[in-house]
C-alpha cells in the first residue's frame, strides 16, 4: 500500500508516525523511537507482509508486469490508493489529510531528515488528497517511474492503470477488508 493506505490504517498518532517513516529508517533504528512510534514502524511492515501475500494483489500486478516487471508492485501500492480515496468523500479525505500532515509536523523530532524533505513536497502539493484524483495518481505514478533505476521515465503506466481501472477496483474489494481486519485485529488499541 501506498501513503495514503498507510495513513488510514493507523489507529493512533503514534503509529502513523511510525507507519509513515518506516521506509525511511533501518531496521536496527527502530529502537530509537518511543513504543508507539515503533509499534507504527511494526504496522508499516505487517501491512507490506500482507500485501505482498495476498492473492488479489498478486492478479493486480499481472496488470503491470508486462511493461514494468518487477516494479509492478509500486504502481499497484499507487493504484489502490486511489481507491482507498474513493472510500470517503471529498470532505472526509481532505479532513483526514490535514490531521495526518498535523500529527506528522507535532512529531518532527521524529522525522528523518530525508522525509522532512518529501513531507513538504507531500503537504505542499496535498498528495494524501489528490490520490482521489486521476491527475494525483499520474503524478504519483510519475514521482515512481523517476525514483525507479531500470525503468523508462516515458513508460505509459497511468494509461495502463487508466485502461484497467475497473479490473483494478474488482481486486482492491478483495483485498482491502482483508488488510483493515488483518490491522485491526494486530494493532487496534483496545
Amino acid at each position: 500500500m501506498n501513503y495514503l493506505a498507510h495513513s488510514i490504517l493507523s489507529f493512533t498518532n503514534g503509529q502513523l508516525v511510525g507507519n509513515m517513516i518506516a521506509d525511511f529508517i533501518k531496521n536496527n533504528e527502530r529502537e530509537n523511537f518511543p513504543p508507539e512510534i515503533q509499534e507504527g514502524i511494526k504496522l508499516h511492515r505487517a501491512i507490506d507482509t500482507f500485501t505482498d501475500s495476498h492473492p488479489a494483489v498478486s492478479e493486480a500486478k499481472k496488470i503491470f508486469s508486462p511493461l514494468v516487471r518487477l516494479y509492478s508492485g509500486a504502481f499497484v501500492d499507487v493504484a489502490f490508493d486511489y481507491f482507498v480515496a474513493h472510500l470517503y468523500t471529498a470532505e472526509e479525505l481532505k479532513l483526514h489529510s490535514a490531521k495526518a500532515y498535523k500529527i506528522l509536523w507535532e512529531n518532527e523530532k521524529w522525522l528523518p531528515e530525508n522525509y522532512k524533505k518529501m513531507l513538504v513536497r507531500m503537504e505542499q502539493d496535498d498528495w494524501l488528497t489528490n490520490y482521489r484524483q486521476d491527475q494525483g495518481i499520474k503524478f504519483s505514478m510519475q514521482n515512481v517511474l523517476h525514483k525507479a533505476k531500470y525503468l523508462d521515465k516515458d513508460l505509459s503506466v497511468f494509461e495502463i492503470f487508466y485502461q484497467h481501472k475497473a479490473e483494478l477496483q474488482i481486486y482492491f474489494d478483495q483485498f482491502f477488508p482483508d488488510i483493515l481486519t488483518e490491522c485491526k485485529k494486530n494493532f487496534k488499541p483496545n
